[in-house]
């Protein structure tokens, strides 16, 4: 028993100077956001049922958060279910509502204890009152937190983000509020599910697939993409920094070029 302490406080402290690494080489990303694929695969790999890799999933998303929270992370936002999912079968998405309930059960005390405040974006009005019911109260106790957001993307598009926003704006020019001159990108990005958040700095994707699927199509507009093969429920803290790690490699340009002397010297 000693030595599995020893080992569990010096992998403990093996994290803390990972984290402490990161946070000395370059910037930690504002907000994350993570298209969390693979739990089918996975589950499948190991001659299982897709729903046991949904539950296996459950522990990256505790890992990662934890993670995010420690190192700096000021918004994670989290891909849990599409609005294209609804189409999976009845079976599998009662599974996954039932899952989603008894997440929030056992994290909602945690994520309090940790400062962290849970928000949603997406049809709510979709998931079974169970559900939405269990949503309420976790972001209602967790609303003055200041650490860090995480934001449960469910029941969402892209396609419906966008689409809610122009309603809203559509609405607002009816009733006189807006004129068609202020319907500028701040005026979208105003009316979008994720207006209390910035853009992310950082879309992570798991499982390998070179796709978006549908996820922050306008929020997306400058992210840094990062892939990984590596399945949802084996994506823990390590591949978390690995991801952090190639974002601080990059050089953001927002679609301009970086200044150098040269190009200084030619303006005079």
């Amino acid at each position: 028993m000693k030595e599995e302490g020893i080992s569990t406080d010096n992998s403990r402290t093996e994290d803390q100077q990972k984290q402490l690494q990161l946070q000395k080489s370059g910037k930690i990303p504002r907000h994350i956001a993570v298209i969390m694929d693979g739990n089918g695969r996975w589950a499948r790999n190991r001659g299982s049922v897709r729903i046991m890799g949904h539950k296996a999933g459950v522990d990256s998303v505790r890992d990662i958060t934890e993670a995010c929270a420690e190192i700096g992370v000021k918004h994670l936002t989290l891909y849990a279910f599409s609005t294209e999912n609804w189409g999976r079968p009845k079976g599998e998405i009662s599974a996954l509502m039932k899952l989603l309930v008894q997440s929030l059960r056992s994290e909602t005390r945690k994520l309090d204890e940790n400062d962290i405040r849970l928000s949603t974006i997406g049809e709510l009005d979709r998931l079974p009152p169970t559900c939405r019911q269990e949503l309420e109260y976790a972001k209602e106790l967790t609303s003055g937190n200041q650490r860090m957001e995480l934001c449960l993307a469910l029941s969402y598009s892209g396609r419906w983000d966008l689409n809610q926003a122009m309603n809203s704006i559509a609405q607002k020019v009816k009733n006189g509020d807006l004129g068609p001159e202020d319907i500028t990108q701040d005026a979208i990005s105003r009316h979008l599910a994720t207006s209390r958040m910035p853009d992310p700095d950082l879309i992570v994707r798991t499982s390998g697939e070179l796709r978006l699927s549908n996820f922050l199509l306008w929020q997306a507009a400058y992210s840094e993409l990062y892939v990984t093969d590596t399945f949802w429920p084996d994506f823990r803290r390590d591949e978390l920094y690995k991801a952090i790690d190639s974002f601080q490699q990059r050089e953001r340009r927002f679609g301009k070029i970086p200044v150098t002397p040269e190009l200084e010297e030619s303006t005079i």
